[in-house]
């Protein structure tokens, strides 16, 4: 795409209001969850990844790392179900940008830009969706939870800490849809996602405390962002220091919407 109709492509979205935008995407939300319905297969990963790693981590480490907290698998139940739907933000805004690379491969995107509607709304959509899909899996992940013996102390603090997920991983989506753009195809978008997923998801405080790592490490705990919304979740569910992980999770969201965004709308817009 020419730089000049990029800026023409750029002056019809500014023409577009906003009643117009909201339009353009409540139809590219239907669109996309119509697509679900027709291949449910691509539900598969929200409904099962929360039910094995819950049992994973709980049967094979609970014992182990129960221990060391003090309170047994019991006590690590309490622990690690906070931190996973932390790991749920992360990991299912994987999906945005495979299916957004998927669907340039396939040509869709090559007619939504042909289209007089908000280059914006098409990227608003795919986010929206994959939150639904998120919400879905943290939903599986809370029935899990409950029948592995999770005790739900706030219901409040429930929601609050999914509502603190859904936040985050709504700017994490602005990276993968980046990546779902500037990268080939979607098995290139998933190489790199699990390039920058495994070393935030372990090294962080989603599955273990960080008192006994390195001191090296811990130092890169302290600045993840999946620790701070481990722990944030975790005082808001059972109960503990709020404050400074709340606001330190938001500040990296607010800061990584703020920068990826614009790169990602802009991105698209340009594509060739």
């Amino acid at each position: 795409m020419s730089a000049t109709t990029a800026a023409a492509t750029a002056t019809a979205d500014a023409r577009i209001p906003l009643r117009g935008h909201l339009r353009h995407t409540g139809a590219l939300i239907r669109r996309n969850l119509l697509w679900i319905r027709q291949d449910p297969e691509s539900m598969f990963d929200a409904l099962l990844m929360p039910v094995v790693f819950t049992l994973l981590f709980v049967y094979v480490f609970g014992g182990s790392i129960g221990q060391a907290l003090g309170g047994g698998q019991d006590g690590y139940v309490q622990y690690v179900i906070p931190g996973m739907i932390a790991m749920m933000s992360m990991t299912l805004s994987q999906g945005v940008g495979t299916g957004f690379s998927q669907d340039f491969n396939s040509g869709v995107m090559d007619r939504f830009r042909s289209l007089p509607i908000g280059r914006g709304s098409v990227l608003f959509a795919k986010i929206t969706v994959e939150l639904a899909r998120m919400l879905f899996a943290t939903a599986v992940l809370m029935i899990v939870a409950v029948l592995v013996g999770f005790d739900i102390h706030h219901w409040g603090g429930l929601f609050a800490a999914v509502g603190l997920s859904a936040v985050f991983a709504s700017s994490i989506m602005w990276v993968f849809l980046t990546l779902g753009v500037v990268l080939k195809n979607a098995q290139s978008v998933q190489a790199m996602g699990f390039l920058v997923l495994f070393p935030l998801q372990f090294g962080s405080s989603i599955f273990a405390p960080t008192q006994s790592m390195p001191g090296w490490l811990q130092a890169f705990t302290d600045y993840n962002p999946l620790s701070t919304l481990a722990d944030a979740a975790r005082g808001l569910m059972v109960g503990g220091p709020v404050a400074h992980d709340l606001w330190v999770t938001v500040a990296w969201s607010v800061a990584i919407t703020a920068v990826m965004a614009p790169v990602a709308i802009h991105k698209f817009r340009t594509k060739s």
